[in-house]
């Protein structure tokens, strides 16, 4: 859910981008949206980031590119089959950013548990009891029950998952071919991988080249949730 004021810049951005290619100048957006300054465009733009629907793009000025649109401008957008764009939230582990001004509609954060760490590499110890909680996004969340689990290792680099993320799961015990989940194996290794099935056996996929694809038999994976969204600190 965006407020109404990120829902309209969301607009203007994508619409700019569609007439003209190039994204508004803060400047711009300011006067569209009637603000008083451009610290709030900031916290807007900022907000659209970390829910998911902008990204800023690396050594380029003004460089905004718009990553989807909410169900009721564009129904149905997803992004393409078999690749995972992670909702990354830059910056605000265990804390509330300040509401947007003139906003009173925006929505408080939901908390889910963190249950320990995860590896995105070689496997290690099942997942952990629960030791904090942090805040995320409540459009993040779906229906469900779902945890939070911290990264390490490098067997994810090219999902875009890195070492130290804080992962997002709804916890499931089914998944679909190509989904991230949170896999035990033999009931005593817990690892992130993505999921491929392959006839009667389950293959956990890395995306690193440096790391094997491993097969095992059905009765040997479990499923214990498949990734949403992660939280990243700088």
């Amino acid at each position: 859910m965006l407020t109404r004021k990120q829902h309209e810049l969301l607009r203007y951005i994508h619409e700019r981008l569609k007439e003209s290619g190039v994204p508004p100048s803060f400047d711009e957006m300011k006067e569209a949206l009637g603000l008083r300054s451009k610290s709030g465009v900031h916290r807007l733009i900022t907000a659209l980031e970390e829910r998911g629907f902008i990204r800023r793009l690396p050594n380029r000025a003004r460089a905004l590119e718009v990553v989807r649109l909410p169900e009721s401008v564009a129904p149905g957008l997803k992004p393409a089959p078999g690749r995972f764009s992670p909702s990354v939230i830059e910056g605000t582990l265990g804390r509330r950013r300040p509401s947007v001004e003139s906003e009173p509609d925006e929505a408080p954060p939901a908390y889910v548990p963190v249950m320990g760490r995860i590896a995105a590499g070689v496997p290690i110890s099942a997942i952990q009891t629960r030791s904090h909680t942090v805040s995320v996004p409540p459009e993040m969340l779906g229906g469900g029950e779902h945890y939070a689990l911290e990264v390490r290792g490098d067997s994810m680099i090219e999902a875009g998952i890195l070492d130290g993320d804080l992962v997002v799961l709804r916890r499931t015990d089914t998944a679909d071919s190509g989904d991230i989940v949170v896999a035990l194996v033999d009931e005593e290794e817990a690892t992130l991988k993505r999921l491929r099935k392959r006839g009667a056996s389950v293959a956990l996929e890395a995306a690193n080249p440096a790391y094997e694809t491993r097969i095992f038999g059905p009765d040997r994976v479990q499923i214990q949730g498949k990734l949403i969204g992660l939280i990243r600190r700088y």
